[in-house]
């Protein structure tokens, strides 16, 4: 049986708990065969960011058409990408090969508060890459920026995801995470709602959660599961391995664990 692919489009994050490392183990302990382009590499850790080196346009777009003309992703997540013209070359380049599954997971600061994203690039992620997205993955920040709406209610972030699904024609998690009272997240698509109720675990080791839960999506869109029952996935995939309290760094931490491949916790 031929295994489902997917493709992360992010940064590398050197000391392992978020971006395309984040990314590349998720993907393996959710049953898919992960692939990469790296559109940044940046010096951190748990604690902050030193340093971001930006992928050239050309290299990305090299990287890009040496994945899609052999081994064809049947889902792309789409991670930091910092600069607009980084934005254009993932956009050219996923409309050409006409890419499907396509989740984006709009970084703009890191969970350190290092900002990741210039601003020029938000206004063209958002005309340009959001409406090709199967599903875009704002935390609340995010959701402010992307709705230019302050969130402080399940209203406010019900609000907010329409506003941004109906105006850029993609469906919207709005993760909750960033809420004082849960961590429940809301699916916006196709007009309809949906909320996934989360329980909050109180653990700092929280480096990489977002990485992780788009990357969780992704992997379970590409092995054929509706948008829904995806995140549902990978929300049980995320909340397990907070449960299970890693602590590496003299920081927050990273959040992976071993899993099997079915994306199931392994203690």
């Amino acid at each position: 049986m031929k295994m489902k692919t997917a493709l992360t489009i992010a940064g590398s994050d050197c000391s392992g708990g978020a971006g395309i490392q984040a990314d590349l183990k998720t993907m393996t302990m959710n049953g898919v065969y992960a692939m990469s382009a790296i559109t940044a590499l940046t010096a951190q850790n748990t604690t902050g960011v030193r340093a971001i080196r930006e992928t050239t346009s050309e290299f990305l777009e090299q990287q890009l058409d040496a994945v899609f003309e052999d081994i064809f992703p049947d889902a792309v997540k789409v991670g930091m990408v910092s600069s607009s013209e980084l934005i254009c070359v993932i956009v050219n380049r996923l409309q050409y090969y006409h890419a499907e599954n396509i989740v984006v997971d709009p970084v703009m600061v890191s969970t350190s508060g290092s900002a990741l994203m210039k601003r020029n690039a938000v206004r063209t992620l958002t005309e340009k890459l959001l409406p090709i997205a199967t599903l875009v993955t704002p935390n609340i920040p995010e959701a402010e920026v992307l709705s230019e709406k302050t969130i402080a209610s399940k209203e406010d972030m019900l609000s907010a995801a329409k506003f941004i699904g109906d105006t850029y024609g993609c469906s919207v998690l709005l993760k909750g995470g960033h809420s004082v009272s849960d961590a429940n997240d809301l699916l916006y698509a196709n007009g309809g709602a949906v909320w996934f109720e989360g329980k909050r675990v109180n653990n700092p080791n929280t480096h990489g959660t977002g990485c992780t839960l788009s990357a969780a999506i992704a992997s379970n869109l590409a092995k054929g599961f509706d948008l829904a029952e995806s995140v549902k996935r990978a929300k049980e995939y995320i909340s397990d391995a907070l449960a299970a309290m890693l602590d590496l760094g003299k920081g927050s931490g990273p959040i992976h664990h071993a899993f099997d491949l079915n994306g199931r916790f392994s203690k």
